[in-house]
């Protein structure tokens, strides 16, 4: 951070090594992905199949099966793979294989299942299976019930193995989340079920962790008594684009705030585990999100904001409002922002506001955790003398420009004594020369080995929606105008004046 509001100190880490010293690889298997025609198979999951295969993280054994409605050939299947891996893992793209058939036809799971046993038999596949929903969430049913009655919720051999990895949105609200999961768990245990969130295979998130839990000087002062104020901020300038038809079914809350905001706030603010074994943090997980206070309908309005973007911009850049998308009803109330305050009842955070948002067309990308400190008790000093000085901070920076800054008051050089803001800047880019993996492929390789630790558990997504779910419901029950932002604004005032009320404003990147 730069410019006449602080000083910009470089904090480095000595000792920086050169290799991450994680040997980890997959298991002879099968990947097969559902939805293999699709945007998210060649966005992500191909680029992170590859560079598994690039950086020799899958065995020779290891087989990738795609299958869809669109007709394709494996021919036209493997033209997908991304060429330059392509080349350094030829066996693998020779190998690859595509079924074209109906999510609902029991042959298309026949002929899947002959093809499993195919390779277990020629490949050394081993019995090991990985099914990847890529699908919209309307297919999610019928393709784990005919994965069951095709007794391909089973292994292919005795030391064998099979999981599930299933995409968000894991349904639309509680009981829905709840009846998916009575869908699944007539066909597969819970322990083969791996819920994917690509927010928490980034390395940044991780960090929170590391960040808490190997260093005593934070640990501490980690509650109620140091810190004020939590915030939480996910922005988009991006808007809906071509999205608009499953924007308008979901929203800022359901398709932000439900899984990534409030999985990045239970690492936040969960309680040290006894260990990283997977059980352990996602327990004190699941604790955290329990001790998150349930909004009463009264309360709903006083600490939630909801708005929605309009035209806005440079004359140069004017950019359409959220009615003006595609596939958008011109008279929607869909909320492209979400802003509340929680408060967590447990004795670490008694008393402690968090504040979390969300929204698009905002002025910057950028997601971050703001931790607040209190101020101190007594400044020996005259008001003069600290003229703008912020409180202390602890700024956790998940994207872009991944990193940490710390931000504290310091003498402005010269004669007089004046205090000013100033900050020490953590960067991941410029003080580690290794390569951080994708958070999709970090995530498939842990599914493959079996890893949950990063997968969110039923319980977990159950209390996520108990959390949003009150707060969505008094939304499509009011009869009011949805708050309107311009877009490449910060959100709307109302979102201002949730924070106002408390004597607080938010931590803009960037400024408003």
């Amino acid at each position: 951070m730069t410019g006449d509001q602080g000083v910009s100190t470089d904090l480095t880490i000595n000792g920086a090594i050169e290799g991450s010293g994680d040997d980890r690889k997959a298991p002879p298997g099968v990947v097969v992905i559902f939805g293999a025609s699709g945007d998210l198979t060649e966005r992500k999951l191909m680029p992170a199949l590859a560079r598994l295969a690039q950086y020799k993280r899958l065995p020779d054994e290891f087989r990738l099966v795609g299958v869809a409605r669109s007709h394709l050939s494996d021919d036209e299947f493997r033209k997908r793979f991304p060429a330059g891996p392509a080349a350094e893992a030829p066996h693998l793209v020779e190998t690859m294989r595509y079924l074209s058939g109906d999510y609902d036809d029991p042959g298309t799971y026949q002929r899947l299942r002959d093809l499993l046993e195919e390779f277990d038999d020629t490949a050394g596949t081993a019995g090991n299976r990985l099914f990847y929903l890529a699908t919209p969430p309307q297919a999610f049913v019928p393709i784990i019930e005919n994965l069951a009655a095709a007794g391909l919720n089973q292994p292919g051999s005795p030391t064998g193995s099979t999981r599930l990895v299933v995409e968000k949105p894991y349904g639309h609200d509680e009981a829905s989340a709840r009846e998916l999961d009575e869908r699944i768990h007539a066909g597969f245990d819970e322990s083969q079920v791996f819920r994917i969130d690509h927010y928490l295979g980034k390395d940044t998130v991780q960090n929170v962790m590391a960040l808490r839990f190997a260093n005593t000087i934070f640990q501490p002062i980690w509650n109620r008594t140091w810190i004020d104020q939590v915030q939480i901020t996910v922005a988009e300038t991006l808007g809906v684009g071509s999205r608009g038809g499953f924007y308008e079914h979901a929203g800022a809350m359901r398709d932000i705030v439900q899984n990534h905001v409030l999985q990045v706030l239970a690492l936040a603010l969960m309680e040290p585990p006894a260990s990283f074994a997977p059980e352990a943090l996602r327990n004190e997980k699941v604790k955290l999100l329990q001790s998150i206070r349930h909004p009463a309908d009264g309360d709903i309005d006083r600490i939630a904001v909801r708005g929605q973007y309009t035209r806005g911009g440079t004359s140069g850049d004017l950019m359409p409002g959220y009615r003006e998308e595609p596939g958008v009803d011109p008279l929607s109330k869909t909320e492209t922002y979400a802003a509340m305050r929680l408060d967590v009842d447990n004795w670490r955070w008694a008393g402690v506001p968090f504040y979390v948002r969300t929204g698009k067309r905002l002025p910057r990308r950028v997601t971050e955790v703001v931790l607040q400190f209190t101020r101190p008790p007594h400044l020996p000093i005259s008001a003069a003398q600290v003229t703008g000085l912020q409180p202390d901070a602890l700024i956790l920076r998940i994207q872009p420009d991944e990193g940490i800054t710390l931000r504290f008051g310091a003498k402005v050089p010269g004669h007089s004594f004046r205090v000013r803001t100033a900050t020490m800047e953590f960067s991941y880019g410029s003080t580690f020369r290794e390569e951080s993996p994708e958070a999709y492929e970090r995530l498939l390789l842990d599914a493959l080995i079996g890893d949950p630790t990063l997968f969110i558990r039923s319980d977990e997504v159950l209390q996520s929606w108990r959390i949003v779910d009150p707060i969505i419901q008094h939304w499509a029950d009011s009869p009011g105008r949805i708050p309107l932002y311009e877009a490449s604004s910060w959100g709307p005032t109302e979102a201002d004046q949730l924070l106002a009320r408390d004597g607080r404003s938010w931590h803009n990147p960037g400024g408003r």
